[in-house]
């Protein structure tokens, strides 16, 4: 039977072989089958066989046992007597067994130490490095100088691969050893002297570890690193970047310092009547105080910005993200813009990349400077129904931080849709998004109030109780103009459920109860029927109630008052019985009042600041962007905090070479790779002069080694990417050749210097930039034009300027339920206009001109700007402007012409032909055409003459933005009807007797507006029309005059800033005298 049993058990040994199953988890009952009888006899067999490839197959099956996480360490004495096997592959397997259990089992790996010495002098590579890696793995205090040998040994090896471990083994030997941090020091110097790709990483990440306030060991290496960066693998570029990040806040000049050519940013934005005081103010300054000189920045800090910028096409999201940090913590704010639509593409990835750069883009969105280069990209943060909560709660934050008076139609008509799902949570985060726009845009705060108003009678509850908490926040900031609010919700509390709700209610009644003298005591006395029954928080609010009704009034509300304490008295919770004590001897004293007592009003009814609904990544910008300690907002173990830039610029001689660094290493194959290159001519460096010329060049050739592995993510959504696909593939491969070619071959300190210097020249003068070269632009015309569609645009552009427009808002009536918009009362908006709709001539055309340049800041020359409410000739979507220059002065003023224009994103302005001499008194009129996109932002520019720059500003009023239009009454009444909810604004006016005449009416309201009035069949209703300029949005004014003189007066318009600050000014033009 014995016999019987064992060849049984080694058929099932054998048929496990073959099928690759390792080890049988389960263990048989029984003494002869017990789970130690013979365990991996089998294997241990294969492993003491004289044939190579029962061992392999052996070695196979144990490495497979330790992936699936199976113990195998009672295999680790017969597995380490093959450390000395001659085959390659059996070694190899052999050594990844020992890097995982030589920690286990030290004794048994101290037996082979000896064996290990010898593999590092292994002709193979890959079994050097094992050795080293098994050796450092061995955590016994008593090897650390045989392992420090070893390791001074592999850092001059010549495999790069031997380097690379030896700079992970690093950080092993010092948490073994912490005494041999200097001797490790001079390790990793070597280490960082190396211009292998390969290396560099690790021996940056073993720097990071032991010494990262050393930074004098990267002065020399610095132009090295930065030119490598493009070309070291994924993770180590993030640990490069990080490491760069920190060390350029050590070294170089907050690019962004306030005083760079402070003055002009003064007279720039500021107002023109603080500009003469604060002129004088600053002449006494400048005599006080020595001149100081612009900022300049340092071309090794433009090299790390110039050879980062590529990485932005990486399919590697974390190296995008350090990138994007970089960018954020150490650039020009106008160019951090770059990293917008890399952050934006990685949007795509998994939901965990998304959380995590949805976290680091709401932080930038709280950053004035650089919000607004999201904008273009607004509809990426719509949320979408497949998103998770936690995504979704995020970029309702990014929307709401970029809301702005252009784009708050667009998220408004966004969020409506939100609060009808059914998740609870995202609904209430969707209303409080609704109250933080209202909050922060007061055009829309009357707007979005009627919104929540309408939202009161949803039938879902929870969607009611978040909307009184939000319109209780947004009452606090204006509570004079709606009690009517007040009193409906104040009947809501029979039917509100919800405690936060029901303690909201209660509190604005208290609060301005003198709004609703007959509705509060009432509301008390159903409050107090019930009280025994609340939640604790609402009980607090009705001890409240009853304080601040009882003292404003006692007759009616005392009895209840005492009522209400008694029953606080003796409640289970503590807070609610101290409240009811400390109310009592304010309120209702059994004696005479005490010296609070006197106050009691004071106390209760004093005026309440109104809440400040303010971002909770407001204060996440104090963490370094894309760290842990930004993700969970407090201090992790092992962060330490960006140190601030200096205040003088230290020495940047300190990254000078004078010496080449591979001279003073010993390293045995140095002398082959110079002998290789002494007999070649040298190639191309890898950042040519002809490239930094021609910018497209240099960027696509920069971006090779990234090109092509990006290519299924890329961000362009033209038709054409498609077709171009293959030339796309072959051109990538080149480049992907030429660049690892170029690399391989190091520049020296002297050229890597000169090219950054040349590289920062564009920054410095951008107006003198070079043509590129003809040779390029002749051979490759085809490859320049393809860079359009490219995957990353990383021209370097500012970001502010570009044309791209914010995404027109789309129809909303399309797709929206009917119940959606009766809870909304209304609040869709419809984009589509009749085709009976034309443009018409002008009304009236002003001829009152405003000042532009005074004379005495243009020394001489002064300029005017007048609205002509034409057609501009330069585009349909501009509105004309006419400059009218004259020269005050005796001689002629030449060359005059717009300079750098400062506009806001999306933008555009035409510049008139320049001007060459105008004489001494002399004027001359231009025209220039303004794209406003539908906004009042001011065009910001200059005006230049042959030797002055002199910066103007234009703000259109509001009625200039539009053009008039016709349309029939029945047309314009259809329109209307589609133009509700929050694309309605009204007021009310008292028109004096003498102008209450259509004549006066349509005349004041053709000059206040660029509008065209619309014939009406009844008496008394005035209705005029028009379309702003750039978008074609539509805009409808109806004027209704009483009998008593007074005007009710409706603006409808999907740009609801726009709409309601043009109700102001028609009220003010209508009852002017």
């Amino acid at each position: 039977m014995s016999n019987g049993g064992g060849s049984y058990n080694a058929q099932n040994d054998s048929r496990a072989g073959s099928t690759g199953e390792p080890d049988l988890g389960t263990e048989p009952t029984g003494g002869f089958f017990s789970a130690d009888y013979k365990k991996h006899d089998d294997l241990k067999q294969m492993l003491d066989s004289n044939k190579d490839n029962l061992k392999l197959e052996a070695m196979k099956r144990i490495v497979g046992m330790v992936a699936k996480g199976k113990d195998a360490s009672d295999l680790f004495a017969a597995v380490v007597k093959n450390v000395v096997s001659k085959n390659i592959e059996v070694k190899k397997l052999v050594y990844v067994y020992l890097v995982r259990y030589a920690e286990e089992q030290q004794d048994l790996a101290l037996l082979s130490i000896a064996t290990f010495q010898r593999a590092l002098k292994d002709p193979n590579q890959l079994i050097r490095a094992s050795a080293l890696r098994v050796l450092s793995s061995i955590r016994v205090p008593v090897i650390v100088p045989i392992m420090m040998l070893a390791l001074k040994d592999s850092v001059v090896d010549m495999s790069p691969y031997v380097r690379k471990t030896a700079a992970h083994a690093i950080p092993k030997l010092y948490s073994l050893d912490p005494e041999q941090k200097d001797q490790l020091i001079q390790v990793i110097e070597k280490l960082l002297a190396d211009k292998t790709t390969l290396v560099v990483g690790s021996a940056v990440m073993a720097f990071e570890e032991l010494c990262p306030d050393r930074v004098d060991l990267i002065h020399k290496n610095y132009r090295k690193l930065c030119n490598l960066l493009v070309d070291v693998e994924e993770w180590g570029q993030v640990v490069i970047i990080n490491m760069l990040t920190r060390y350029a806040r050590t070294q170089f000049l907050d690019p962004n310092q306030q005083d760079v050519i402070a003055d002009e940013d003064k007279n720039f934005y500021g107002d023109e009547d603080e500009k003469d005081s604060e002129e004088e103010e600053e002449d006494e300054e400048k005599e006080k105080t020595p001149p100081k000189k612009p900022y300049m920045m340092d071309p090794d800090h433009r090299l790390l910005l110039r050879n980062t910028k590529p990485l932005l096409q990486s399919r590697n999201a974390a190296v995008v993200m350090a990138v994007a940090q970089l960018y954020h913590h150490i650039a020009p704010k106008s160019e951090v813009g770059l990293v917008a639509k890399a952050l934006v593409r990685l949007l795509r990835s998994h939901r965990e990349i998304q959380h995590v750069v949805l976290s680091n883009v709401a932080t930038l969105t709280t950053i004035r400077k650089v919000r607004g280069m999201f904008e273009p990209y607004l509809k990426s943060f719509f949320v979408r129904p497949s998103d998770p909560i936690h995504v979704r709660t995020l970029k309702l934050e990014i929307l709401t931080n970029l809301a702005t008076e252009t784009s708050i139609s667009t998220i408004l008509r966004e969020f409506q849709t939100y609060v009808t799902s059914s998740d609870k949570d995202f609904v209430a985060a969707t209303i409080q998004a609704i109250g933080r726009c209202a909050s922060s845009i007061s055009e829309v705060t009357e707007t979005c109030l009627n919104g929540l108003v309408g939202l009161l009678s949803n039938r879902n509850e929870y969607v009611v109780a978040e909307s009184v908490v939000v319109i209780k926040k947004l009452l606090q900031m204006q509570p004079d103009s709606h009690s009517e609010i007040i009193q409906h919700m104040a009947k809501l509390a029979d039917t509100i459920t919800v405690p936060m709700a029901r303690a909201s209610i209660l509190w604005m009644v208290g609060e301005y109860s003198d709004r609703v003298p007959k509705i509060a005591p009432d509301l008390l006395r159903k409050m107090a029927k019930n009280f025994i029954n609340e939640e604790d928080i609402v009980k607090l609010q009705i001890l409240n109630l009853a304080a601040k009704l009882c003292i404003t009034n006692p007759k009616q509300t005392k009895l209840l008052c005492q009522y209400v304490l008694n029953l606080a008295k003796y409640d289970q919770n503590y807070d609610i019985r101290d409240r009811a004590r400390f109310i009592r001897q304010l309120v209702s004293p059994a004696g005479e009042k005490g010296a609070l007592g006197k106050h009691a009003k004071k106390i209760f009814l004093a005026s309440k600041p109104a809440p400040v609904l303010d971002s909770s990544f407001k204060d996440r910008d104090q963490w370094q962007l894309g760290s842990l300690s930004h993700m969970i907002n407090q201090q992790a173990s092992g962060y330490s905090p960006l140190p601030d830039f200096p205040a003088a610029a230290p020495d940047p001689t300190v990254r000078n070479v004078e010496v080449n660094p591979w001279e003073q290493v010993p390293m045995p194959w140095a002398e082959k790779t110079h002998k290789k290159k002494a007999g070649k001519p040298k190639k191309e460096a890898f950042y040519s002069d002809e490239e930094e010329e021609s910018e497209s060049e240099s960027d696509s050739e920069e971006s090779s080694s990234s090109s092509s592995e990006s290519g299924s993510e890329s961000e362009s959504e033209d038709d054409s990417k498609s077709e171009s696909g293959s030339d796309k593939d072959k051109k990538s491969d080149e480049e992907a050749e030429s660049s690892s070619s170029s690399s391989s071959e190091s520049e020296s300190s002297s050229e890597s210097e000169s090219d950054s210097e040349s590289e920062s020249e564009p920054d410095t003068k951008p107006q003198k930039k070079a043509p590129p070269p003809k040779t390029k632009s002749s051979t490759k015309p085809k490859k320049e034009a393809k860079q359009e569609v490219s995957l990353l645009d990383l021209d370097d552009i500012d970001v502010s300027s570009t044309s791209a427009p914010v995404p027109a808002p789309a129809s909303a009536l399309d797709v929206l339920s009917p119940s959606l918009a009766s809870d909304l009362q209304g609040l869709s908006i419809n984009d589509k206009t009749d085709t009976a709709i034309s443009v018409t001539t002008p009304m009236f055309v002003s001829t009152t001109s405003h000042e532009l340049l005074h004379r005495m800041t243009g020394e001489g020359l002064s300029a005017n700007y007048r609205f002509t409410r034409g057609t501009c000739i330069y585009s349909t979507s501009m509105v004309p402007v006419e400059l009218t220059f004259t020269n005050h002065t005796d001689s002629p003023v030449s060359n005059i012409r717009i300079g750098d224009k400062k506009l806001q994103a999306g933008m555009t302005l035409q510049e008139f032909p320049e001007i060459p001499s105008l004489p001494g008194g002399g004027s001359m009129s231009v025209s220039i055409g303004i794209d406003f996109k539908d906004t009042i932002q001011p065009a910001n520019f200059q005006i230049c003459t042959q030797d002055r720059k002199y910066n103007v500003s234009i703000k259109p009023p509001v009625g200039e933005l539009f053009q008039a239009v016709t349309m029939a009454e029945a047309d314009f009444t259809a329109q209307q009807s589609k133009l509700t909810g929050m694309n309605e604004n009204s007021g009310k006016v008292s028109i004096p007797s003498q102008h209450n005449n259509s004549k006066t009416i349509t005349a004041r309201m053709s000059e206040l507006a660029n509008v065209a009035p619309v014939p009406s069949s009844q008496d008394g209703i005035y209705r005029f029309a028009g379309k702003t300029v750039s978008g074609g949005t539509l805009l409808l004014i109806t004027v209704k005059v009483g009998e008593d003189n007074s005007a009710s007066i409706t603006v409808n318009c999907e740009l609801m800033a726009i709409c309601s600050m043009l109700v102001k000014e028609v009220k003010q033009k209508l009852s002017l005298a």
